[in-house]
């Protein structure tokens, strides 16, 4: 029961970090990209604002119904191949049977100690059933609410994330000071970002850290640098 709750949570917090990287990175990038972009094309910081408010709208919706698709899609995968692993044991017992003793040949039992585990293992079919979805199929059961719990991280860190970029737009009326301002801010949030998620993966956090500020830095350059080509034609 430990092994089992200390795995649940484990699952609750690793979906949970997540669907907070998959947000915020996002989030960060994308609308100061857009804010980049826009800062060289116009001088009205209010355009820029207005936009990027839209932007970080309908990004965060998409982004949210993205993860809700995906958590969903998970459960939906996990119950149609529950209900196949039951049709299998009502029709097929004897080779489901097999399947059982085979794992446990794997792990070194002897043959009568094999038998005994097969013989006590199916007596409850739903034991059985949940024994070959673990070990046979690799598959955890999943978090029935989690479609809904994915799509409310995700969107909400889309929404965090995408505010940081646009903040310095509500301050003032030049839109190259704002980007200015704009990309020092971001550009540290992200390098923070990269941080502590590369650290939390046992990657190098500060490798991580640099490479997430790249790529932020490699976006909102080449979004302002079109945009300053196309106006000038």
């Amino acid at each position: 029961m430990h092994d089992h709750h200390s795995h649940e949570e484990h699952s609750k917090s690793s979906g949970f970090l997540r669907d907070i990287v998959i947000g915020m990175s996002d989030g960060l990038t994308v609308p100061f990209a857009l804010a980049a972009g826009l800062s060289g094309a116009i001088s009205n910081t209010g355009l820029i604002v207005i936009a990027g408010l839209a932007e970080v709208a309908a990004g965060s919706i998409a982004m949210g119904l993205g993860g809700y698709l995906a958590g969903q899609t998970e459960v939906d995968h996990y119950n149609a191949e529950l209900k196949r692993e039951y049709d299998e044991v009502e029709r097929l017992p004897e080779k489901e049977r097999e399947e059982v003793r085979d794992f446990f040949e794997g792990l070194g039992l002897s043959t009568e100690v094999q038998e005994k585990a097969v013989q006590e293992l199916t007596k409850d079919k739903d034991v059985w059933v949940g024994f070959m979805m673990k070990h046979e199929l690799g598959l955890e059961r999943p978090d029935e609410k989690r479609a809904g719990k994915s799509a409310f991280n995700i969107g909400f860190s889309y929404i965090v994330g995408g505010l940081v970029p646009l903040l310095p737009y509500f301050f003032t009326d030049n839109t190259f000071q704002g980007l200015k301002v704009s990309a020092v801010i971001t550009l540290i949030c992200l390098f923070i970002f990269g941080y502590y998620k590369s650290k939390m993966t046992g990657v190098s956090p500060l490798q991580g850290g640099i490479k997430v500020m790249f790529i932020g830095a490699v976006a909102a350059s080449a979004a302002f640098g079109i945009a300053r080509l196309i106006e000038a034609h």
